[in-house]
């Protein structure tokens, strides 16, 4: 289970829905894995706006991960600034037609390594409001509820 997913989990019991608490997901016991990926900028950059920067801070806190800038990074972070220069440079040039690879920054290739690289193989999520823990297993969080927490 990637870092980035738990961005986007909260807890299934009903009555923990409305408190804010209950987000992010804690993980707790958990053994991290690194699965190495390509770094994709696009991706980055479209997934910045939508990230919960605060909460992240908090599970790599938790996870005694590298910590997090106080303030997410910019787009315009996760490229080396030669590169942008070099691409606003030959966007300038005519005679140029094919897009030009652009080099990411070491902020891009630390956010890549934290929310895509890697992953929860073996622990629990807890819930910060009731308590309530979800196995993770083989990379794989549970999050069936037993019938009286339905």
């Amino acid at each position: 289970m990637k870092l980035l997913t738990l961005n986007f989990l909260t807890c299934a019991i009903k009555t923990c829905k409305t408190d804010p608490s209950s987000f992010p997901l804690h993980p707790r016991d958990a053994e991290l894995e690194i699965q190495e990926a390509e770094v994709n900028l696009p991706f980055l950059r479209n997934i910045l706006p939508r990230l919960m920067w605060a909460e992240l801070s908090v599970i790599c806190r938790e996870l005694g991960l590298p910590e997090l800038p106080a303030t997410p990074p910019t787009p315009e972070d996760l490229v080396e600034p030669s590169n942008a220069n070099l691409n606003a440079a030959l966007d300038d040039d005519e005679t140029h037609t094919a897009p030009t690879e652009q080099e990411p920054s070491q902020t891009a290739k630390d956010l890549h390594r934290v929310l895509l690289e890697t992953c929860i193989a073996e622990g629990k999520l807890v819930c910060g409001c009731c308590g309530h823990e979800y196995a993770v297993k083989e990379g794989v969080a549970n999050f069936l509820l037993p019938g009286h927490l339905v």
